[in-house]
Parts: C-alpha cells; structure tokens; sequence
C-alpha cells in the first residue's frame, strides 16, 4: 500500500494540512463503534479513534473500510492515563509500552487512509506526574523516525494554559496540539492568548454541554438539553470557536457519531441506539456542506409533568398516577411516532469519568407503537431515582428527544415537602 504524505504547511494566511499536497481541512468526528459508511454520507471527510482496536473492528479493518469511503483517519495509540493506575516513574512499563505502540506503527504507517497519529487522551486528566509528557514526545520521535508521512499530535483534557505551556516544553517532537471543550469551548481563544500557544491545533472532541457543567436538580442530577437545544449550540460553536480561527485550527473532530452511554444515553451521540439520526447529525451536514437536510427531524420538543418541567425539580409520589406531555413543532404532515420510557438513573458509584465506560440503567416502564399519543399517563414507581424520556421519531429515520430527571418518593415523604 501507498502512504499519503500528509504535510502541516505554516502559510501566511495560517496554518495548513497538506494532504498529497492539497490543502485539507478537517471535516471530521470522533468515532468508534458507530457508521463509518454514515459519516461519508453526512460530508464528513474524517473521524479519530481511541485507540488501534476497538474490540470489533483491527486497526486495518478501520483503515480499509475508511478509504473504501473516502475519508482520512487520526488513528489513536492508547497511552496509559496516570488516573488509571499507570506509573511514569516505572521505566520498564514505559519502554514496554513504547515497544507495544511501534508496533501498532509499523503496521498501519503506509495505509492510504492514514491522515496522523493521535498520542494518548486526555492524558492531563487528573494526572501529577509531568513524566507522562516525555513518554508522548519519546512515542512522537519514534514515530517521526519510522514514518516520515504523518504528522502526530496529542489530545488535552480542556485547553488550561499552564498545561499547553508543560506539553509544548516537554514535547517538542510534536506537531501540533488537539483540545477537547464542550460548553467551556468559548474560552478557547483566551486559553490560546495566555499561554502563548502559536502552533496549529484540532478541536478533537466538542459537541453537547457537558454533563458536569449544565444545571443540576436539587438531588444532583444533571438537566440535559433537548435535541434542539443542542443542535443549535454545536451550530454555534462550530461557527463561533473552529471555523472562525482560520489561522492555528486545521479542523475538528465533533463528539460523538455514534451512540454512548454517559450519564444518558442520548447526551452526546448524534445518533441513537437505534441508529435514528438527530437534528445534531442533520446540522453537522449542513455545516460541512451547506446542504440543507431534505426531511428536517421535529424540532424544539418540549416535555413536562403535570406542566412541570426539569427545572422545577420533579417530585413524584410511589404509586401514584402522572401525565407527561410533549409538544413538538413537526415539519411536514407526515406523522410522528411516540415513544415514552422511564429509566433509572446511573447509580453514583458506577458513574463514568472521563468518557470511561457506563453500564447502560435499566428501563422500568415504556410505552409506544400506534396507539401512542403526545401524552401518557404512567403510575410513579418504587422509591428512587429516574429519568422519563420521549422520543419523536419521524418517518425518515429521524427522533428527537427530551426527557427529566425525576426523584420518586413515599407518601409521608411527600406530605412532608
């Protein structure tokens, strides 16, 4: 297999990537476990890994199927995170690992579809030992002596000025930096002000608010937005944050195509379990092509109990009968599907950090098919926490989503409040 040779070019009008000497700029997502097919289909040009294997698919497997559509991967090397377990005083588990990751090097350098190489994730994530950063500049000059073709670069939890400084002094091998902000995304331009940063950089993860940073009810519960709301923020954040800084950012990578589990399941795939696209998905097209979508998906739902939305801190007795309502402004005449589930929430011990896995909580109670309204009336369940969903799904693959946190407690409880 041929390489591509891929080129960070410092031009007067800023930086560029190169890729067989055309100008490149990325188009991209973050992408594991969802359709790479899909991404192509939407005008995406790219995607970034995680790591090599992604336990279904090799790091070939990847690779072949991302050139069969046409677009360009920034594979991932999985580096050992500090909050993990990982010492970087343990020089033999250091040397071990570089061993492991040039292997991964030789064997997929000189695919076609290969665009770089991205050194670790989010390694600065509560991590004290600066030691990690000669082991991403040590991998980055071991690449750079095999693979003269592809530029490396490694990802930072936020973009905190004081860490930018460290990585570009302990890294110098590298060639550029890549930043990962949802709602704190606005600060990046001040972050690249104060420290001084003058190399290129891709946005590598943004998207949806993140869960720790949206309002909370009364019993920690984070309120997420609905599928509108958060279409429009990744409309404006890209115009705002990534296309607006023509001059260091080559690009970005939008979080997540596909579908995860974190905190909910529908908080940042573009798409959902099901492989129902959102208005997210139809936005990120439009962004990269200036098409707009030829079925919209509904928009701006609205969904409360008994007119009470999250906001107002929703407290239902056990046992007692409810009605959730939705309101959705639908485009076009063809009917809506509805789709109502009462799930629990994640229990606080088994909640992820840092995008680390997140077993999916069970569903307690749904309802859908024909006979499914705009409304439901449901009985409150056993004490505990849970979340109501609503789904509105279109005739063209298509749903948007709302849905509230809800805390479920006695009779004397209640009587109490």
């Amino acid at each position: 297999m041929t390489p591509k040779k891929v080129e960070l070019l410092k031009q007067a009008e800023g930086f560029k990537l190169h890729v067989n000497g055309m100008p490149f700029y990325i188009k991209g997502a973050g992408l594991e476990l969802g359709s790479i097919k899909s991404l192509a289909d939407y005008g995406g040009n790219a995607f970034r890994t995680w790591r090599v294997d992604n336990g279904e698919k090799s790091g070939r497997d990847i690779l072949d199927e991302a050139h069969q559509y046409g677009l360009m991967v920034c594979m991932g090397l999985d580096v050992g995170r500090e909050r993990h377990g990982f010492d970087y005083n343990d020089k033999h588990a250091v040397a071990q690992q570089l061993a492991m990751i040039q292997k991964d090097v030789l064997a997929l350098k000189d695919h076609p579809a290969l665009l770089m190489w991205g050194i670790g994730n989010e390694l600065n994530l509560r991590h004290i030992n600066p030691n990690v950063w000669d082991a991403v500049n040590a991998i980055s000059e071991m690449i750079h002596e095999i693979d003269p073709n592809h530029p490396t670069t490694t990802m930072l939890a936020g973009a905190d000025p004081k860490v930018i400084q460290t990585v570009v002094e302990r890294c110098p091998d590298v060639d550029l930096l890549s930043f990962q902000l949802y709602g704190d995304i606005d600060k990046l331009p001040q972050h690249l002000l104060t420290s001084k940063y003058q190399g290129a950089y891709t946005v590598s993860e943004w998207g949806a608010t993140g869960h720790w940073e949206v309002d909370c009810t009364n019993w920690d519960r984070p309120l997420e937005p609905t599928s509108s709301e958060k279409a429009q923020t990744y409309q404006t954040r890209y115009l705002d944050y990534i296309v607006a800084d023509a001059e260091q950012c080559i690009g970005s990578f939008v979080f997540l195509w596909g579908q995860k589990q974190e905190r909910t399941p529908t908080w940042y795939g573009v798409f959902l379990e099901n492989g129902r696209h959102t208005e997210t998905a139809q936005i990120m097209q439009y962004l990269w092509t200036e098409e707009l979508p030829e079925q919209p998906v509904p928009k701006l739902p609205l969904l409360t109990i008994k007119g009470a939305t999250g906001q107002d801190n929703v407290r239902l007795t056990e046992g007692k009968l409810y009605q959730a309502q939705v309101t959705v402004e639908s485009i076009g005449d063809d009917p809506l599907s509805y789709r109502w589930e009462l799930m629990r929430e994640v229990e606080k011990n088994l909640e992820s950090d840092g995008g680390d896995f997140e077993p999916t909580p069970k569903v307690v109670w749904s309802q859908y098919g024909s006979e499914t309204t705009d409304h439901v009336d449901f009985k409150a369940p056993s004490i505990g926490e849970y979340r109501l969903f609503i789904y509105l799904d279109d005739a063209f693959g298509g749903s948007a989503t709302a849905n509230i946190p809800v805390l479920v407690v006695s009779l004397t409880t209640a009587k109490n409040l």
